[in-house]
């Protein structure tokens, strides 16, 4: 690993990132860089809840909709004035960071984000089942309870993986926050929501997306045209919501600016253009991501399996491995925070449960949601990574991409607007 003193000193508690970050240019290899003084893709980053992150998507569009009582917090109604129906895509895996990495081989793209885009904030941890949901409730990460890759079912020693959850605990349960699209059904508008046919009735797509019609879309292509076709297929105000995985995909694999990746950002490009070019005069398409991405040199992966170190006081181990929550045996807190603290030194920010809370990066969390999060919290710092070799499933430790954490290239997700014609 790198050794400790290559890397700038941080305190325990993060501090607030900057609000707005300048786009930097993101090399092919070895991670994101600093693109001009001050300006560095690794600073942290605080999730602006209510006031400029991924949960407030929603919510403004169901208030350009007319909606009643929903908040605009990102001000889009006078920009979209006269709009009854609007596409939703989510591109999972497109960070604000990655908006000119992308541009080469995605001019429509770089062409809107020219002239409309913003930088938002995702939730945290910056990962797609926490992301997914915070959209879909207009929530934070602590008031919606799904608060990350994999967390701990608590008074058990089961670690549910969002992404292959299906009913039990039941999704009604275990996040119970209504959703906006719940929401605008109940006020009359046409609401679809169009994803992978293999993800419907998922707990996480119940949780997420549960109201309005559901529809299978394989492939790009198939996206595109649903979409198109669920915006006009009525006269009421519309609300239509699509949802993208494969340039995520890509960069976990093969990395961020891998051929792999160039190929899905070519055709998430085929699919903004095409939604771009085929909105109705009354229409409007925004399009989000859930995170962004960044690669994690192999020099850089501390494995908790093949150290004992870090193993030490362990009840059992969730996240992911740029934010993990390790739950301890009694009494081992202080143990295991010091542990980790002495071998990850400035690699990661290591700190207890309340720490982490009292922070503020989730949000407010109910009691009933603490105990999902670990009792000690450990978040990476610039391109580290905390693999669990032999306990994960085994690709992740060998995967080139990842997220999950606070840095500016996870946490910075674009907004871009095309209003109406």
């Amino acid at each position: 690993m790198t050794e400790r003193s290559e890397v700038a000193a941080v305190p325990v508690v993060p501090e607030q990132g900057t609000a707005e970050v300048a786009v930097p240019v993101v090399p092919a290899q070895g991670g994101p860089k600093p693109a001009v003084p001050g300006q560095n893709v690794f600073d942290r980053v605080m999730p602006r809840y209510g006031g400029g992150s991924l949960a407030d998507v929603l919510p403004s569009a169901l208030a350009v909709l007319g909606v009643p009582g929903a908040a605009d917090p990102l001000g889009l109604v006078g920009r979209l004035d006269g709009v009854r129906r609007i596409a939703v895509l989510l591109v999972d895996g497109l960070g604000w960071h990655l908006l000119p990495v992308a541009a080469p081989h995605a001019p429509t793209l770089a062409d809107l984000a020219g002239r409309y885009a913003r930088p938002l904030t995702s939730g945290f941890p910056s990962t797609t089942p926490t992301s997914l949901v915070s959209l879909g409730t207009g929530a934070a990460p602590g008031r919606h309870g799904v608060l990350g890759f994999r967390v701990n079912v608590p008074g058990t020693d089961r670690v549910l993986t969002h992404i292959d959850w299906r009913d039990e605990p039941s999704p009604l349960r275990w996040q119970p926050v209504s959703t906006q699209l719940e929401r605008a059904e109940a006020d009359g508008v046409a609401v679809t929501v169009l994803s992978r046919p293999e993800y419907a009735g998922s707990g996480l797509t119940v949780a997420a997306n549960r109201g309005g019609r559901h529809l299978g879309a394989a492939d790009p292509e198939t996206l595109a045209t649903g979409m198109l076709a669920a915006l006009r297929a009525d006269d009421r105000r519309t609300l239509v919501y699509g949802y993208h995985p494969d340039l995520d995909k890509a960069g976990h694999l093969t990395g961020v600016d891998s051929p792999a990746w160039r190929i899905a950002a070519a055709d998430v490009d085929r699919l903004v253009a095409q939604l771009a070019g085929g909105l109705p005069a009354d229409a409007a398409l925004l399009v989000t991501a859930d995170h962004g991405q960044l690669n994690v040199p192999v020099d850089r992966r501390y494995d908790l399996d093949t150290d004992p170190r870090l193993r030490a006081g362990l009840r059992l181990v969730a996240g992911e491995p740029r934010v993990r929550y390790l739950h301890v045996e009694p009494g081992a807190t202080d143990d295991v925070v010091a542990a980790w603290r002495g071998v990850l030194g400035a690699g990661a920010w290591v700190a207890t449960r309340d720490e982490a809370v009292a922070a503020g990066w989730f949000g407010p969390v109910p009691e009933q949601h603490l105990a999902r999060v670990g009792d000690v919290v450990v978040a990476c710092h610039e391109n580290y990574a905390v693999v669990a070799s032999r306990t994960d499933h085994p690709i992740e430790a060998r995967l080139v991409g990842y997220h999950g954490s606070y840095t500016a290239a996870e946490m910075l997700i674009p907004l871009l607007v095309v209003p109406a014609r």
